[in-house]
């Protein structure tokens, strides 16, 4: 393998970024790529490759293979977990009116992928540089002097945005940035041009290019060196996001490696565990957010059927519903009603955001493994198709759309792609494992392992289940979650590329090798 190649790779690679332990991967591995015979001795090499650093001679005592260098490189020195850090800003007057104008600036990124459209249409291709040299280009026409009043880093990193959403996506499946649905946002790549400081205890200042200093609430400590920033506008309060670097890495091994769980989300209850913990809002407190007991549902409650507002902001919410229909479109009242809408349901999805947080984290740090159910809820939330009468023209038949509606309300409050994103993120600090099972006939299938009957009768309610084979009865969300549970313990012991699970059988019979046989029948298993 060529080493000078795979130092190209890395080149890239700050030396504040790595660990001292990063570091001798580095020299270990690139002793390998240089030729070394004897893998397993003294590597003489006193200078680490991606940034030059120099060090002393160091040893590992194991052998290095060189064919798996430089992708084991990768891979051990982006393990380290970036974590991010999200701060309300202070703007002025004069720095809140530019940055709503730079936020127009970037959605020129929409210029940019009709560009790429119209290049595609002729049989041509246009990349991120290109677009970068047009770019500074057109900043010298008199005609769209706008553009240099913003960044150049700031749109230049909207196109490689752009660029990576069309390598990852196609230029024709990216969306265009609407004005209306579409909230403003940039971001400031290099770290040595926003600097950050400390003001006291509760306020801190960024130095953002073109801006100046600007404050923001210190509600948390950074906790560790920042990489970019990014300024984006919800409702009429801006903040700004750190990404972080804190040191940690991603955990490989579980504080408790026997402890596995199986999770059962629901419309009536967020999650259930299979060992019968129920997670909902309705549980949150300052103990915690779960019980060992189902959240009461009672006739009538308004505390019900509020999702994650409380009794008042869900009547104050409705008034404002009725209030919008009176309001003629375009005009101010309509603005300021619907503005006083999104003030409503923005309180909803921070506190759904932090209820997902801390259920993820309740699952993550106990638990070495959780198995959820493989759902799409975009398909699962869409909307009822027409049904058209084919008697009468122009006229539509009964399809349940009202029903439906109150269905996909139900799973969107509950925010179930949410919690496992919240999940998958929480995990890669203990190390726990997320595995996804197929979600058919959990709900209808006996938790019972000398049963396992698969009957829809026995889900007699949305909370009971008594199977009609066996007579078990169990909460229906602790039955659905021990059977994913299974599932998961199945899709555990599946053979990976690695080769077999410890403890494993092959229960297929060997196949013979000898000529002619091919025709012969196998071998029952």
């Amino acid at each position: 393998m060529n080493s000078r190649s795979s130092a190209s790779k890395l080149s890239h690679l700050d030396h504040d970024v790595l660990t001292a332990a990063q570091h001798r991967v580095v020299e270990d591995v690139f002793c390998a790529t240089r030729g070394h015979e004897d893998q397993t001795g003294m590597h003489p090499v006193t200078m680490c490759l991606p940034c030059g650093y120099s060090a002393s001679p160091l040893g590992t005592g194991r052998c290095v293979r060189v064919s798996m260098g430089p992708e084991w490189l990768l891979r051990e020195v982006f393990r380290r977990v970036l974590a991010g850090r999200k701060y309300r800003l202070e703007f002025d007057f004069g720095q809140r009116l530019f940055a709503e104008r730079l936020g127009g600036i970037c959605r020129s990124e929409n210029t940019g992928l009709e560009q790429r459209r119209a290049y595609r249409r002729r049989g041509t291709f246009i990349g991120y540089e290109e677009q970068c040299r047009q770019l500074a280009e057109a900043k010298k026409d008199p005609d769209c002097a706008w553009l240099a009043e913003a960044p150049a880093q700031v749109i230049q990193q909207t196109l490689k945005d752009l660029d990576l959403a069309c390598r990852k996506h196609g230029t024709w499946k990216v969306r265009w940035k609407s004005k209306a649905r579409w909230r403003p946002s940039f971001r400031f790549p290099a770290l040595k041009q926003t600097p950050v400081d400390r003001i006291n205890r509760k306020w801190g200042r960024v130095f953002l290019p073109k801006f100046g200093w600007v404050k923001f609430r210190l509600s948390r400590p950074l906790g560790g060196t920042v990489k970019s920033a990014t300024v984006t506008r919800d409702g009429k309060h801006w903040f700004i996001s750190f990404l972080i670097d804190d040191g940690l890495g991603e955990v490989s091994e579980h504080a408790r490696p026997g402890r596995h769980v199986g999770l059962d989300r629901g419309v009536v209850t967020a999650a259930v565990t299979s060992e019968g913990e129920f997670f909902d809002r309705r549980h949150a407190d300052a103990d915690g957010v779960s019980s060992m007991v189902p959240p009461p549902v009672e006739a009538g409650d308004g505390a019900g059927d509020t999702g994650f507002l409380t009794a008042g902001e869900a009547r104050r919410y409705v008034r404002l519903q009725r209030r919008l229909a009176r309001t003629v479109k375009g005009s101010n009242r309509r603005r300021r009603v619907v503005r006083q809408m999104g003030d409503l349901m923005r309180r909803a999805r921070w506190r759904r955001a932090d209820f997902n947080a801390q259920a993820a984290h309740r699952l993550t740090r106990d638990n070495a493994i959780v198995t959820l159910e493989k759902l799409n809820v975009r398909a699962m939330t869409a909307s009822v198709a027409p049904k058209p009468d084919p008697g009468k023209p122009r006229a539509y038949l009964p399809n349940g759309r009202a029903a439906k509606a109150e269905l996909n309300k139900s799973i969107l409050d509950k925010g179930w792609y949410g919690l496992e994103v919240a999940l998958r993120s929480k995990c890669r600090y203990t190390g726990t494992e997320i595995r996804i099972v197929d979600p058919a006939h959990t709900s209808q299938t006996c938790s019972n392992p000398a049963c396992g009957k698969v009957d829809r009768k026995s889900r007699e309610t949305q909370a009971d289940f008594r199977c009609t084979c066996c007579g078990h009865v169990e909460h229906a969300d602790v039955n659905a979650a021990k059977n994913i549970k299974s599932r998961g313990h199945a899709t555990g012991l599946v053979v990976s590329g690695r080769g077999d699970p410890a403890g494993s059988v092959k229960r297929q019979a060997p196949r013979t090798t000898a000529r002619g046989a091919g025709d012969a029948p196998r071998a029952a298993a």
